[in-house]
């Protein structure tokens, strides 16, 4: 592969927290049953933080309100072999919207423990869902404005 046929794919993910307890997504992925962070791909024209509050609000019915960022990192799944380059941020629940519908493949939206998570972890979709909220509780927490634009 020729340098320029490298394109890494854009992702944001959102820990969201409440009394311990972290809202994940169980979806189906290549027909299994596996949790994740609410999680997607950048859209044109948008910011990280409206794809964070676009996808949690889509995949878990919950409106959030960002409170920074995780951090960042890149993965490259071994079931394609597609480089993923993913901001996570973190976040705080404000209102669940019962009525929203989720979006297909989501099965429903849960609330687990890390301990649970852990418990759970050959059902993890990728190793970064646990080893963000251990980052998230280890305190690696930076200020929103880590993102600019010019």
């Amino acid at each position: 592969m020729k340098y320029n046929d490298f394109i890494p794919h854009v992702t944001v993910a959102t820990v969201v927290e409440d009394e311990g307890k972290f809202l994940l997504v169980e979806e189906l992925a290549d027909g299994k049953a596996v949790y994740n962070q609410p999680a997607g791909h950048l859209d044109a024209n948008e910011s990280l933080e409206q794809a964070a509050i676009r996808e949690t609000l889509e995949e878990t019915g919950w409106d959030i309100a960002l409170r920074g960022v995780v951090g960042l990192s890149l993965y490259t799944a071994p079931s394609n072999g597609v480089t993923y380059s993913r901001t996570t941020f973190f976040a705080s629940p404000v209102r669940h919207n019962a009525e929203q519908s989720l979006d297909k493949g989501i099965i429903q939206a849960v609330w687990l423990t890390l301990d649970q998570m852990r418990a759970a972890s050959d059902r993890m979709r990728s190793p970064l869902v646990i080893a963000s909220v251990e980052q998230y509780i280890k305190g690696a927490r930076f200020p929103l404005d880590l993102i600019f634009r010019a």
